[in-house]
């Protein structure tokens, strides 16, 4: 065949070639539907994204002041403490207390067993009653007879009465008269009395000696409670202990070689064990003259300028005395980040520390607030991103866009 005819039969139409069924195009007519059903779904199931705008936390300068003359260590006291007992031995029927509630002075924390000293009150007041009564009885007697003895005494002179019948009636009232004085007696004694067993009736009731936190209870209902220690170990000796958190302060033993570098007034840089980021302005109220033989120290009463929550009494603390007596800065070392970017949640501060495009809701403790920068110096690190102005629907974990400061 020649090449003129191979191209014209390449021209031929295929008559056999069967064109696309319906079935087909509906296949695919559902596939694209469906493909678009599901970039629907996706666009209205999609994580928002928030803008936010970031700033980075830096460093924070160090607090001003004098230097260091002596590093000590101690502990977190409370000049006012207490365990609360009661007055007289009894059995305990209600505690009103528990670790951490805050009291005020004459709230009642406990009552005893008072079945027998209100009995004793009601027989008190019984006695004082039928006392006034026969005071009553006799007053009037006494009356009666003055008059009688008035009576008789004009008779006598008018020479009806006898003189005899005189001494009697001056008997009889002197008699009533002294009567009546011994009852009156009896009816101060009566109302000291009823006043002694109402007291120890009061004493049943354990109170508050002054407004502080409970830090232990050490007795329950049914127990028995005493002032004194009792023998076999089943007699309890109070019912918990008090602390005026007002009154907490520092015990420094201060080896008795160095103790002329430490002066009352002195300022004074505290760190606690449990903060070590956080340096707490204090000063030196007073030091205890007298030595230890012991260990050659000398105590040491340093006080907290300003006291705080987190401060709790038997903390171990560090001290580093300065040599200057100008009040240190109450800010502690940390870090800063603008002031828009704290959130104040209830009693702690809040900020939003952005990572990986996500937020992480994160309490922080905050120790100084200027116009525009907040000292943080527990909670954040220097380098991480916060969220300047959080959106107030922002929540933990949301996905987020930074925006640069």
């Amino acid at each position: 065949m020649s090449d003129l005819g191979r191209k014209l039969d390449s021209l031929k139409i295929d008559r056999d070639e069967q064109p696309p069924t319906r079935r087909g195009l509906g296949i695919a007519v559902a596939a694209l539907l469906l493909l678009a059903l599901l970039a629907v779904l996706w666009w209205l199931r999609r994580e928002p994204v928030t803008a936010v705008t970031t700033a980075q936390a830096v460093p924070a300068a160090g607090s001003p002041g004098g230097g260091t003359v002596l590093d000590a260590s101690g502990y977190v006291t409370a000049r006012r403490q207490a365990t609360v007992s009661s007055k007289v031995t009894g059995k305990v029927v209600e505690v009103r207390i528990e670790e951490g509630m805050r009291v005020s002075e004459g709230q009642v924390l406990a009552r005893l067993d008072d079945t027998n000293v209100a009995a004793a009150v009601r027989l008190a007041a019984a006695e004082l009653a039928a006392a006034r009564t026969a005071l009553a009885e006799t007053r009037v007697r006494l009356d009666e007879a003055r008059r009688e003895r008035e009576r008789t005494a004009h008779l006598e002179s008018a020479g009806v009465a006898s003189r005899r019948q005189l001494d009697q009636a001056s008997a009889e009232a002197d008699s009533l008269a002294a009567r009546l004085e011994s009852q009156q007696e009896a009816v101060v004694v009566g109302e000291r009395r009823l006043a002694v067993q109402r007291q120890l009736l009061e004493d049943t009731v354990i109170r508050a000696p002054f407004d502080g936190v409970v830090v232990a209870k050490n007795a329950q209902p049914g127990e028995m409670i005493s002032p004194v220690s009792a023998g076999g170990g089943f007699t309890r000796t109070g019912i918990g202990t008090l602390v005026d958190m007002e009154s907490l302060e520092i015990e420094v033993d201060v080896n008795e070689a160095y103790i002329q570098r430490v002066a009352p007034g002195q300022a004074v840089i505290a760190t606690l064990d449990a903060y070590p980021d956080w340096r707490i302005p204090a000063r030196v109220i007073a030091i205890i003259p007298t030595a230890d033989r012991q260990r050659a120290t000398v105590q040491v009463r340093v006080g907290f300028d300003e006291l705080d929550a987190r401060i709790l009494p038997e903390m171990g603390v560090k001290v580093a005395f300065q040599s200057g007596s100008e009040p240190v800065e109450a800010s502690a070392p940390g870090v800063e980040v603008p002031l828009a970017a704290v959130r104040r949640s209830g009693d702690r501060d809040l900020v939003f520390v952005v990572t990986d495009d996500r937020v992480e809701r994160r309490a922080v403790a905050v120790t100084q607030r200027g116009a525009a920068v907040a000292r943080v110096v527990s909670g954040l690190a220097a380098g991480e991103r916060v969220v300047v102005d959080p959106p107030p629907d922002l929540a933990d974990g949301a996905r987020v866009k930074e925006v640069n400061r």
